[in-house]
């Protein structure tokens, strides 16, 4: 009977061993030393900033294609450099195209208003998905008190058509990687993102 039990152990115990090798490698793989030519360098100086260092540990780039970050999610991220003076292409659109076209209501930087809430901190918790959702669709809270309404902007190109760029930019600020400054230099412009402009503006 104990000779049974052990013969029918057995494979019970290989597949936990190998599972036990398999968690240890995938450990290994993340533990593996990050691609430092992607390492964010902040202004250490910027006040405005309010540095979250989970968020920047969470939205740091692991990759880079065609000019355009992605963190460990496979979502468009920031990329800051020069000590926060450089900032990705991504992230300086956004800048523009936020003050251009969202500032009268969130305030400028994302701060908010008294109407309608600061984007800096929405972004804290709004994940890529729901952020893309929301400026699409737009969105309604109503409470006892008062009605908040974010308008669907998904047939405006001058917004969607650089959704992307309003979530890295907005990323930046949420995490702190960006104080309350207009970028003072950017990197070029990637083909890929130009391409993708013409197409989405019908150029």
């Amino acid at each position: 009977m104990l000779h049974l039990s052990q013969v029918a152990l057995r494979p019970f115990v290989a597949a936990l061993a190998l599972a036990t090798v398999s968690v240890v490698a995938v450990n290994a793989e993340d533990a593996k030393p990050a691609d430092k030519s992607l390492a964010n360098s902040l202004n250490p100086d910027d006040k405005t900033a309010e540095k979250d260092d989970k968020l920047l540990a969470k939205d740091a780039a692991v990759k880079v294609e065609d000019g355009k970050y992605f963190d460990a999610e496979g979502h468009p991220t920031f990329h800051v450099t020069e000590n926060g003076k450089k900032f990705d292409w991504y992230a300086y659109s956004g800048y523009r195209r936020y003050h251009a076209e969202c500032h009268v209501c969130h305030g400028p930087d994302g701060m908010g208003s008294t109407y309608a809430p600061a984007l800096k901190d929405s972004l804290k918790h709004l994940s890529y998905e729901e952020f893309i959702g929301i400026l699409a669709g737009g969105k309604q809270d109503v409470s006892s008190s008062e009605q908040k309404v974010m308008p669907a902007f998904g047939d405006n190109k001058n917004v969607m058509c650089y959704a992307d760029d309003l979530y890295v930019y907005l990323k930046a600020r949420a995490a702190g990687a960006m104080g309350r400054i207009r970028p003072g230099d950017k990197e070029e412009k990637p083909e890929a993102a130009k391409k993708a402009e013409k197409e989405c503006m019908g150029g």
